[in-house]
């Protein structure tokens, strides 16, 4: 069944392409609220906020370490995609804001914008067999050789960055920021499904 829905090179690039743009967009989205959200990204925004270095060079460098466990857990070909895909994210998050600015954005709103535009960005990269690195891969590599379910590393590891976002942030931001990682959750727990699309 998978090779039915192999993708071209083709197929694979516009869909990182895609990807990695929306994914910008929400990060512009973010920051422009002064927002976080989970996983390697969020760490990559705390740390943007509390040094003032540029999010796509931080992104950039947080995820380096996680490469050698992407190449483990999901071949050379996974790894480069994702290394792509990271790359970029890093290049589009730096150049976006000379590109779209907002005037008004309600944070409620903007949170869910955030979380709807980020899971589907997330979705085309899943899609094409890559990911935006990090966390995920580690919980992976670590639920196979420690048998520590990879929900649990993600949820941990979420939990203990808005608790450090909140010695940061107003509480009211982190409150906003967890509605748009939830947001972003559900978007991927709904619609990334094996028996509804399989693809290679």
């Amino acid at each position: 069944m998978a090779a039915e829905h192999a993708h071209s090179y083709f197929d694979d690039a516009q869909g990182i392409a895609y990807g990695a743009t929306m994914a910008a967009f929400g990060i512009a989205i973010l920051t422009h609220l002064g927002m976080i959200t989970g996983q390697t990204a969020g760490l990559a925004i705390l740390i943007a906020y509390v040094s003032g270095w540029p999010f796509g060079a931080v992104f950039f460098v947080v995820n380096l370490p996680f490469y050698w466990f992407g190449y483990r857990r999901m071949g050379l070909r996974f790894t480069l995609k994702t290394f792509v895909a990271v790359g970029a994210l890093a290049i589009l998050s730096a150049l976006m804001p000379r590109w779209i600015s907002f005037a008004d954005l309600n944070p409620a709103f903007g949170a869910i914008l955030f979380g709807l535009v980020s899971g589907s960005a997330l979705l085309a990269i899943f899609r094409h067999g890559a990911s935006l690195g990090g966390i995920g891969i580690l919980a992976l590599y670590l639920q196979d050789h420690t048998g520590l379910r990879a929900g649990k590393t993600q949820l941990m590891f979420d939990a203990v960055l808005f608790l450090v976002a909140l010695f940061v942030l107003p509480w009211v931001t982190v409150a906003w920021s967890a509605l748009g990682a939830l947001v972003v959750n559900l978007v991927i727990a709904i619609n990334h499904r094996r028996d509804r699309y399989v693809a290679t």
